[in-house]
């Protein structure tokens, strides 16, 4: 669908200035889009009353967020138009801006380290840990051979499928061994979920027939820590000062878990805001990077920048396990349209452009933090919202939101109360 590498810059140059008609007219017009998509989109996507029976339980409506599309974006020397849903004004606004300083002064790259998810299957108390652990590596071969050829044969052709079982043990507070095997299992462009717990299911009966245990549970996890997706930033040539403040302010949510929890929610920012675009399980990969982010048993950032050699370096490590290929990415109109917008087909590009966002959403917000400010950054675009809110018509937003942003450079506060009062004077003056 995309010429992105030849027409990327064409999209990028004003594009924040258009209407929402000449966006739209632009990304036609560089690729990006084709006419079909434009009319879907102006429709949400959301029209057709059997899809809304299809994706949910006793539906009553659908609930609208925006869509929008970061820009700047070079990830591994390739230009992407990032979509993204969410209804906070700050973060695409940011987001792009931090991606084009880093466009023009350093350098964005990804790479995947390991390739499995995991399907636990537990086994409440064992009688004998020994026992079991010397019968599940006697048999694994046999195990994984089975349930390759059974269960997984559609992965198997695409290059996936299981190719391990490990065994856990866990001391229990009643001091009673719980069992936990680990079956490692490569999803190819699919999450995988549903696949991965037949696996699991498929393998219960075997495995109690060779090892006399009794499984508790089948159920994949969603801390995927045998595919870690990471993220590299470099910027050359940082200002001494700035680069030495974000390195601080990294510092501190790698050592405070309180300030690392709002680090890593604004990380996310960005990252669930592609995941929903492209109708991946954002709350699975939310659950996935909060659990990694506490393996050393202390929560802590996913993010960490530091100074060397005059140069600020970023890196962003999370276990990010997505989709391409079924669930709602395929019926969905609107998250194959986002995939489209993308040029992405396989998951683990999804992934590498989904980490290299939630690093410069990081990169964004430390900046501003440091620099501008919590209040001056985000309460100024905040007002755009604000002046909303309370009701001011089209011709009196302008001036409303002028006098708040004096209003919020002197004080350092605004809020509807404000609003409300100083539209009242607006109104009466008029």
């Amino acid at each position: 669908m995309n010429n992105i590498g030849l027409n990327s810059k064409k999209v990028w140059e004003g594009f924040s200035k258009l209407t929402k008609k000449e966006k739209l007219e632009r990304l036609v017009e560089t690729g990006f889009l084709d006419p079909q998509c434009v009319v879907e989109l102006q429709h949400g996507g959301t029209i057709k009353e059997e899809l809304l029976e299809t994706l949910i339980e006793n539906p009553i409506g659908w609930f609208g967020i925006p869509l929008g599309v970061a820009v700047n974006f070079c990830i591994d020397k390739k230009h992407f138009i990032i979509p993204m849903v969410i209804e906070e004004h700050s973060v695409i606004a940011g987001l792009s801006k931090a991606a084009k300083f880093i466009n023009l002064h350093g350098d964005l790259s990804t790479e995947i380290l390991g390739k499995h998810a995991i399907g636990q299957i537990q086994f409440a108390c064992l009688r004998d840990p020994v026992r079991f652990e010397k019968k599940i590596n006697e048999q694994k071969e046999f195990f994984l051979h089975q349930v390759n050829q059974t269960v997984l044969s559609s992965l198997i052709k695409r290059g996936g499928g299981a190719s391990d079982i490990i065994v856990r043990t866990i001391e229990r507070p009643d001091k009673k061994i719980m069992g936990i095997l680990h079956v490692l299992i490569d999803p190819s462009d699919a999450m995988g979920a549903n696949r991965i717990n037949q696996a699991c299911e498929f393998l219960r009966e075997l495995i109690e027939a060779h090892t006399h245990e009794e499984v508790t549970m089948c159920i994949l996890s969603n801390l995927s820590d045998q595919k870690i997706t990471a993220a590299n930033a470099v910027i050359y040539d940082i200002d001494p000062i700035l680069g030495k403040r974000i390195e601080e302010a990294s510092l501190f949510a790698q050592i405070d878990p309180y300030r690392a929890a709002t680090n890593n929610k604004g990380v996310m920012n960005g990252i669930d805001a592609v995941l929903i675009a492209t109708g991946n399980d954002w709350r699975a990969v939310e659950a996935g990077v909060h659990a990694y982010a506490a393996r050393n048993g202390q929560y802590s950032s996913i993010t960490k920048w530091e100074m060397r050699e005059g140069n600020l370096y970023g890196r962003l490590e999370a276990p990010i396990q997505l989709g391409t290929v079924g669930g709602v990415t395929q019926i969905h109109p609107i998250a194959k349209i986002c995939l489209g917008i993308l040029g992405i087909t396989r998951a683990d590009e999804l992934a590498r452009v989904v980490a290299a966002v939630g690093l410069i959403q990081n990169f964004a917000a430390l900046n501003a933090l440091v620099s501008d400010g919590i209040v001056n950054g985000h309460m100024k675009l905040h007002i755009k919202n604000l002046v909303l809110s309370v009701g001011a018509q089209k011709e009196e937003i302008p001036l409303l939101s002028q006098i708040l942003i004096g209003k919020l450079e002197q004080t350092h506060c605004v809020n509807e109360t404000d609003a409300l009062e100083i539209l009242k004077e607006i109104r009466q003056n008029t």
